[in-house]
């Protein structure tokens, strides 16, 4: 009984630790914006809001995103779907680009914050 048990929690723990891995990805982060149209959640765009699009994951669901050119972080909460070009993995608002310090493009690293 011993060994099953412990043969499960050994798959628990290996459970716990690659779905954190699974966590972070990385590629290139764009800016989006469109005041006042209704996002894929139902809300309102804010170009001046902490948000952003991800194509799979849950909306609310809150991700730092850190620029991996200069090391600037942010969190934002996911509120809508894309970006919808190969190798993006985010589109932020102007404000979180802002925040980033980016124009345009930017390589970043996408991170699912603990709840």
């Amino acid at each position: 009984m011993f060994v099953r048990l412990s043969a499960a929690l050994c798959g628990i723990v290996i459970a716990v630790a690659c779905s954190s891995a699974a966590m972070a990805e990385t590629g290139i982060a764009s800016i989006y914006a469109y005041a006042g149209e209704k996002t894929a959640s139902g809300e309102r765009a804010k170009p001046e809001g902490l948000t952003a699009a991800h194509r799979t994951l849950a909306f609310g669901t809150k991700v730092r995103v850190t620029n991996r050119r200069n090391g600037r972080s942010v969190t934002v909460r996911i509120n809508d779907r894309g970006p919808f070009v190969r190798g993006r993995v985010i589109d932020l608002t102007p404000a979180g680009a802002r925040a980033l310090g980016f124009s345009g493009l930017a390589p970043v690293t996408v991170e699912r914050k603990q709840s």
